[in-house]
């Protein structure tokens, strides 16, 4: 375009240059030179707005470059609290209920009276006893009687030594009767025992199904109280096989799985509001089968209960941390997913975009991933969140620091 240009200007000058005089061909010439620097610097000034108007459609990302970090995962795992002890209070004797001296839900201690059961025949074989003790007794001393009798004119050969033996036998045979007499009183006194119930233990008394004047025996289906000592409690969680076997292989060293058991870090306890609890706990065993059919395998941490907060049969979970040192961490708001695959935009030596495809754990910290696969320490990640940007796609990168891309994480 520009050489045609000139060439009409330069037809133009010579068909000028034919009609003036002689004097005017330096006046010409700077002429031309004028226009020709005029034309090209019309043109140069074009390509300089195109070459602005490029540059503005660069977009500016935040990158960051990704190096390795420690960070600590926390698994929480769904789990029911049980106390230490759960004794189910039982009558071992029929009878009515009498009274009852707690309340659901109060605390009791040990050796506590908790309920009083009427049974007037435990009474009566209390006094029957101690009738035929009384009984024994009087047969016991005649038979003693009659040995003391015996003996002197068997001394003196006036009755045969049989009626001496038949005497101490007879004696005897009334002292084990009077020993019988006393073990039914024991019996007796045993049995009429069962009608006043104490707490065994320390603990919560849960709910109380039969109230004053219910009938209760010893073959009754349900308890007459559960109480539950709850100065500890137990947190019961499962693992599923996958998860086992990932606690159980030890790639470093070949340690004992109790040795395992004791090198788990404490553990806390999530309350079902949320909250976290106040003490730390430590997983005390393993069951040693799996349930064939849930396929899992159950779990046992301790906790200490000073307080009472929790009770029996309450739920909450169970988190373990673990660990993780030199690990990759992205930010999952910087990854997207396409067919089952998680990408993030990576920034190469000439700042050019590139999807690249990552693997990570399944146990992430909080909002971030554990790449392991796909990224390196060293690479470039746009550090924010962006469309869909085609790869080869040149940005202007602004790197930005660690600390404010991870600041949420533990």
């Amino acid at each position: 375009m520009i050489y045609y240009k000139l060439m009409n200007i330069n037809q133009n000058i010579y068909s000028a240059f034919n009609r003036i005089p002689l004097f005017s061909l330096v006046f010409t010439k700077i002429a031309v030179a004028i226009s020709v620097s005029l034309l090209l610097f019309s043109c140069g000034n074009k390509n300089g707005q195109n070459n602005a108007a490029y540059a503005e459609t660069t977009p500016t990302y935040k990158v960051i470059t990704l190096q390795p970090r420690s960070v600590t995962l926390n698994t929480d795992y769904p789990a029911s609290i049980q106390g230490l002890q759960n004794i189910e209070i039982r009558p071992k004797v029929d009878g009515y209920v009498e009274k009852i001296f707690v309340d659901e839900g109060s605390l009791v201690k040990k050796g506590q009276l908790l309920f009083k059961i009427k049974a007037p025949q435990y009474e009566q074989d209390v006094r029957t006893a101690e009738a035929g003790i009384k009984t024994a007794g009087a047969d016991v001393n005649t038979a003693t009687l009659q040995v003391n009798k015996v003996k002197p004119l068997v001394e003196k050969d006036i009755i045969s030594h049989y009626e001496l033996e038949s005497a101490q036998l007879t004696l005897q045979t009334k002292e084990a009767a009077l020993a019988q007499a006393k073990a039914s009183l024991e019996n007796a006194k045993i049995n009429l025992g069962y009608t006043t119930i104490i707490s065994p233990v320390d603990g919560v008394i849960g709910s109380l199904p039969y109230k004053l004047g219910s009938l209760v025996t010893s073959t009754t289906a349900d308890p007459l109280t559960t109480v539950y000592n709850t100065a500890n409690v137990y947190a019961y969680f499962a693992m599923n096989e996958k998860q086992l076997l990932d606690f159980s292989r030890d790639s470093t060293n070949n340690t004992s799985f109790k040795s395992k058991l004791n090198n788990i870090p404490l553990v806390t306890l999530v309350l079902s509001d949320g909250t976290i609890y106040d003490y730390k706990g430590k997983v005390e065993t393993v069951n040693g089968l799996i349930n064939i059919s849930t396929g899992s395998a159950n779990f046992r941490a301790g906790f200490a209960n000073p307080k009472g907060l929790l009770r029996s049969g309450s739920s909450a979970s169970v988190r373990i941390p673990k660990l993780v040192k030199n690990a990759i961490i992205v930010p999952q708001n910087v990854t997207y997913e396409l067919q089952d695959k998680r990408f993030v935009f990576a920034v190469d030596k000439q700042n050019k975009v590139k999807n690249v495809a990552i693997t990570v754990m399944e146990n992430t910290p909080g909002q971030f991933y554990i790449v392991t696969g796909g990224l390196q320490s060293g690479d470039r990640i746009i550090a924010e969140g962006a469309n869909n940007i085609k790869d080869g796609r040149a940005v202007k990168p602004v790197e930005v620091s660690a600390e404010s891309v991870y600041k949420g994480l533990e």
